[in-house]
C-alpha cells in the first residue's frame, strides 16, 4: 500500500477554492454622487478663483503650505516677540530656586 505525501504548504496555499455562494461579494451599484451639479460647479469655481489669487513666479508653482507658511511667519514672530522674553524669565528663575533648594 503506498501512501502519498501531504501536500506541502506551498502546495496547499496555491490550490484555492471559490467561497460559498452565500459569502461571494458583488460589486456594488455605482453610488449617486453627494453634491448636486451646481453645488459641484459653485465649489469647482471657487477653489479655480483662489488658486488663481495667489500670484506665483512664472515658472514655479506655489503651494497651500508655502502661502501658509509666509502668512503665519509674522504672527508667529510678533507672538515670540512679546511672550518669550517673560516666558524664559520665569523659567530660569524657577530653574535657579529649584536648584538653590537642592543645595
Amino acid at each position: 500500500m503506498r501512501v502519498e505525501p501531504a501536500p506541502s504548504r506551498a502546495e496547499h496555499r496555491s490550490v484555492a477554492t471559490p467561497p460559498p455562494a452565500s459569502v461571494r461579494h458583488e460589486e456594488p451599484a455605482p453610488a449617486r454622487p453627494l453634491l448636486s451639479p451646481g453645488a459641484d460647479a459653485a465649489i469647482h469655481a471657487a477653489f479655480g478663483s483662489l488658486s488663481g489669487a495667489a500670484p506665483a513666479a512664472p515658472g514655479s508653482a506655489r503651494t497651500l503650505e508655502d502661502i501658509t507658511k509666509e502668512l503665519l511667519r509674522p504672527m508667529l514672530k510678533a507672538w515670540l516677540d512679546s511672550n518669550l522674553p517673560p516666558l524664559v524669565e520665569r523659567l530660569v528663575r524657577d530653574e535657579i530656586e529649584r536648584v538653590s533648594r537642592g543645595r
